[in-house]
């Protein structure tokens, strides 16, 4: 059964009486059309609103009543009869509650409202609720508008420019402006018509780029495009393998074969293994968006602030779905720090990793989730059982086959009709990372091209010389990872084996 929309638990909750609720959103006359909308399936029940400037709104004889009186607001819902069943909604209103004078009156108004058919409704993104109106006030999350929706709005738009869209065209302006809100939707039409008189594909481009900036103005999740394919990646022929069966998996006939949508895959290894070219390669080559966290991007000074940033980035990627999220370096955001695991945050890391973890096992949209770690043994253990992701894979330093294929991928990328002879330079780079053959081939072009002349093999030999790979600097570390992998807790990622010791 699906769940309920937010009209119905709307209804609902106004039905039972609850006195005052809380609508998580800046889309304030999104929440108005859908108060009223409510309002009518309740037998046409009024719907006001009040700012701080206007003060209140849609009452007839009493508008402007209020203005710069968030206490005159609540005094007029107070003395309401009970034969008059109001919605009243209430903008901003979350920063008069540290007063205490408003916030023992939402108390006693909360009482009253129990017992008549008035509802106060909060609108407001964020609220540090105050611990005397907790069990009083309700919070209910707004999503951003599902396609159905979109496609309405669009359609109308169109119409109503006297250009109606074609079906095809319909479906990919909704499909793109899916992640929007519908003031941003409301604005990018609005442009489409003062430029040409009409929406079309021509817009496709313009949409894309208000999501990456409505991305970037979140601060939660960043935008990646990439155009990095599994060709780019030397090695590595397991995870692909999986990686191509579990791009089917997100087919219809997958549904109808009884499949579940993939949850997502976590690469452990070493740096400059290929862990986060595989993320971006597995978004170009899936036609998917590609959206970075930072896992220190969702905590905040405020307490209860971390918790709301996490909502709110798991609202973004659910509404952008289907799309892939790249967690990079999870380890270094979750790292279990023993002993106990004696914090200094208050909970906070908890609570978060908590969030995440329910909304990774719980999950119904179509987001695949890539997560990175170097340090892999330092994760609380909730994060690595399965149900959180599908697989762990674990990305080995190249062995020769592999290092010949990295090697040959660089110099093609930069001289497409290389002729140099590798074997020699294969041998010499044992124990060097993906990141670190490239930078060899580039240090070898700085040496020929220093001398005006064109790339050759005593190049690269020489600049192999000077590199100092980690497997030699951080070679204890890389053995303790190599012994929780080898432990079956990982799935080797390049042709079903773990490479050789150090």
């Amino acid at each position: 059964m699906p769940p309920p929309s937010l009209v119905e638990q709307l209804d609902l909750l106004i039905r039972s009486r609850t006195p005052i609720l809380w609508i998580r959103t800046l889309e304030e006359d999104r929440v108005l059309s859908l108060l009223q909308q409510v309002a009518r399936s309740l037998g046409g029940r009024a719907t006001w609103s009040w700012d701080f400037i206007s003060g209140l709104q849609g009452t007839g004889s009493r508008d402007g009543e209020a203005v710069r009186n968030p206490m005159g607001a609540l005094e007029v819902m107070a003395g309401l009869p009970v034969e008059q069943g109001v919605i009243l909604l209430l903008k901003d209103f979350h920063r008069f509650s540290d007063d205490p004078g408003v916030c023992r009156r939402l108390r006693n108004l909360a009482s009253r409202l129990r017992e008549g058919p008035h509802t106060l409704v909060i609108s407001a993104p964020r609220w540090e609720l105050p611990a005397e109106l907790q069990d009083s006030v309700t919070p209910l999350d707004l999503p951003l508008p599902d396609a159905a929706a979109i496609e309405t709005l669009l359609a109308s738009i169109a119409r109503a420019s006297g250009h109606p869209l074609p079906a095809e065209v319909l479906s990919e302006l909704t499909a793109a402006c899916h992640g929007l809100s519908e003031q941003r939707v409301r604005q990018l039409a609005a442009r489409a018509l003062a430029r040409r008189g009409q929406l079309g594909p021509e817009d496709l481009a313009e949409v894309l780029e208000e999501k990456r900036q409505a991305i970037a103005r979140s601060e939660l999740l960043e935008y990646c495009p990439t155009e990095a394919t599994p060709a780019d990646i030397g090695g590595l022929d397991a995870l692909k393998h999986w990686l191509d069966q579990r791009h089917r998996a997100f087919s219809e006939e997958a549904r109808r074969f009884g499949l579940p949508l993939p949850r997502g895959v976590l690469l452990v290894g070493p740096q400059g293994t290929g862990k986060s070219l595989t993320a971006r390669a597995i978004a170009h080559s899936w036609s998917m968006p590609l959206l970075r966290l930072d896992v220190g991007r969702l905590f905040a000074g405020l307490v209860g602030a971390s918790e709301a940033r996490t909502r709110d980035m798991i609202q973004w990627v659910e509404a952008l779905a289907p799309c892939v999220l790249w967690i990079d370096e999870i380890d270094k955001g979750f790292a279990f720090s023993g002993a106990g695991d004696g914090r200094s945050d208050g909970g906070t890391s908890q609570r978060v990793l908590a969030s995440l973890l329910t909304w990774m096992a719980e999950k119904v949209s179509p987001v695949f989730v890539v997560a990175t770690a170097n340090a892999v043994e330092r994760l609380p253990a909730e994060l690595l059982r399965k149900g959180r992701f599908d697989e762990i894979f674990w990305l080995e330093l190249p062995d020769a086959r592999e290092r010949r294929a990295i090697l040959d991928l660089q110099l093609k990328r930069r001289r497409p009709a290389h002729r140099i002879p590798l074997e020699v330079l294969v041998d010499r780079t044992e124990g060097f990372s993906g990141a670190e053959l490239e930078q060899t081939v580039i240090e070898a072009m700085h040496l020929a091209f220093g001398e005006t002349r064109d790339l050759e093999e005593p190049d690269l030999i020489a600049a192999a010389s000077q590199v100092v790979p980690l497997s030699r600097t951080a070679r204890e570390q890389l053995e303790a990872l190599r012994r929780w992998s080898s432990g079956g807790r990982a799935r080797p990622a390049s042709g079903g084996r773990l490479n050789g010791t150090l």
